[in-house]
């Protein structure tokens, strides 16, 4: 069975965005970065919530086009529609039996592209696998969290760790249920 790997970036006090969306205090460029795009690059599948699709119409994306061209696109909505999609665009209903269907498929690791509210159901429900923090030198203090307001208690094991210029850190971790 393929694992979802959720791979965000978050501030040290565990936002992923500011208010009304604000990432202009994150990195976006340097070596880890540049490490963070290669990673993505290995992915086939990336599954998000309706909020994280459309954040990217914020970035030039038009409605129904796949927000990375590699990769297979789950949408988990229960009202996303679009007047044209690519054929790599699928909106399904956020239901379990929907995520067993896609990691049941063939093909690499799954990337959870946020955002907070779709990652912290995934996460109550036990269905997240790996957490890779790209961890932002900031404290933001309010706007949308890591897990969105999942209240779920877990361990986890690190894995890797490492640390780039600026202060940008990319630390991995086995969840642990």
């Amino acid at each position: 069975m393929r694992k979802i790997v959720y791979y965000v970036a978050s501030s040290i006090d565990g936002y992923i965005s500011g208010l009304n969306d604000d990432v202009s205090g994150f990195i976006y460029e340097g070596d880890g970065v540049q490490k963070y795009l290669n990673d993505l690059g290995s992915y086939d599948t990336v599954i998000m919530g309706k909020n994280t699709y459309e954040f990217g119409y914020k970035h030039g994306l038009k409605p129904g086009q796949p927000a990375y061209p590699n990769m297979s696109h789950y949408i988990f909505s229960n009202s996303l529609t679009f007047k044209q999609q690519e054929n790599s665009v699928h909106v399904c209903p956020r239901e379990l039996s929907e995520i067993e269907l896609i990691r049941n498929q063939s093909g690499t690791d799954i990337y959870l592209c946020g955002g907070g509210i779709f990652a912290g159901w995934l996460l109550d429900n036990e269905l997240i696998d790996i957490l890779k923090i790209k961890l932002n030198p900031i404290i933001l203090g309010q706007g949308v969290r890591l897990f969105g307001g999942s209240q779920k208690a877990f361990k986890a094991e690190l894995v890797d760790s490492q640390v780039y210029e600026k202060g940008l850190q990319i630390i991995t971790f086995n969840i642990m249920y």
